[in-house]
């Protein structure tokens, strides 16, 4: 009778322990990013966040997992002295942060970029080199898909307008430049990119930390996963290619979706324009015009197959060079916005 009493409690401890464990293991759901965002979340199993440090545990959690690293930055003091940072500044996982960068991959392509190599002999004048540029820009391509891109947005382009204090052809201008209105994000991996530039170059290693630094941050922030986005070589994301420490600062979820997604065309042209607001723009405030031969600081010299030709620029010129500080950059700007208007 004993026997079969203790047979009988044993089996009923072992019932309970399994449907214990089947439920806690239901409860953990990975959390979705939207169909419209270029950038999802994954199954995710282990805490990003460690416990010890934020008390609670997060809405989510990653794949990513090691007890030590591994890969190619498994020896690199700077990338150890990295991830813990990021664990006692912001709380992240240690396991998980060297799961993640076991899965870096050095870029070979993006330190060529970041450290050319010294040009040999005398620098010859560049003539014709705003022709050479304005030519990439201002296309009837360019200008009809801007047309297009605006009529698809028209009031989302109109809110954000009004909302931030920007000529809306500005708005469109910049998205125009930067990634021919969303037709060229860029393909190289951000987290990749941004490993790279941190570890591998020297020129400007500290300003690409502070950025990967930023782009953990804005993953863990907006729930997705960090191996998935793809930008530029030098870890620009999106229709308006913001760095990750302007998206921390500027980008606005202007669609009230939940998230900030530069890869959703309403959420980008809200961030361009917030970025705009930001800098100084002066609604219906010009920009530059066209001068002669002057010795004024505010007139810049371009040079064209048929001569130089000589502007006077206006704050909202320097706006846009914040956004790239270079007068051709500006200029294509400028004048894209302007025949974009003119069609549309």
């Amino acid at each position: 009778m004993t026997h079969l009493i203790c047979e009988t409690v044993i089996k009923g401890f072992l019932i309970a322990l399994l449907t214990g464990c089947a439920s806690e293991k239901a409860t953990k759901l990975p959390v979705s990013v939207g169909e419209s965002s270029k950038v999802t979340s994954a199954n995710f199993s282990e805490d990003i966040l460690d416990p010890s440090q934020s008390g609670v545990k997060p809405p989510y959690s990653s794949n990513y997992e090691a007890f030590v690293l591994t890969g190619t930055y498994s020896h690199s003091p700077a990338v150890i002295k990295f991830i813990k940072h990021m664990v006692h500044q912001h709380g992240f996982s240690e396991t998980y942060l060297n799961g993640l960068f076991s899965k870096a991959n050095r870029l070979d392509s993006v330190i060529k970029l970041e450290t050319p190599e010294p040009s040999v002999g005398p620098v010859k004048p560049s003539i014709g080199s705003w022709t050479r540029y304005r030519n990439k820009f201002l296309t009837d391509d360019h200008i009809n898909n801007g047309v297009a891109f605006w009529r698809n947005n028209a009031e989302t382009i109109q809110q954000a307008s009004l909302i931030y204090g920007v000529d809306p052809e500005y708005i469109v201008g910049i998205i125009g430049v930067e990634t021919y209105f969303g037709r060229n994000f860029g393909k190289t991996r951000i987290f990749d990119a941004l490993t790279t530039l941190s570890f591998d170059t020297e020129r400007r290693s500290k300003y690409f930390m502070s950025e990967l630094e930023s782009f953990l941050l804005m993953a863990r922030d907006e729930h997705f996963d960090p191996l998935q986005p793809q930008g530029s070589w030098a870890g620009a994301m999106g229709y308006g290619q913001f760095m990750p420490s302007n998206f921390k600062t500027l980008a606005v979820d202007f669609n009230k979706d939940g998230k900030r997604d530069l890869w959703h065309p309403h959420d980008a042209v809200g961030s361009v324009a917030h970025y705009f607001s930001k800098s100084g723009w002066q609604m219906h405030k010009p920009v530059t015009k066209r001068v002669g031969l002057s010795k004024d600081p505010n007139v810049i010299e371009l040079s064209t197959y048929e001569g130089n030709e000589y502007w006077e620029t206006y704050p909202n010129f320097k706006v846009i060079k914040k956004y790239n500080n270079s007068n051709k950059y500006a200029m294509a700007v400028h004048q894209l916005a302007q025949a974009i208007k003119s069609r549309y």
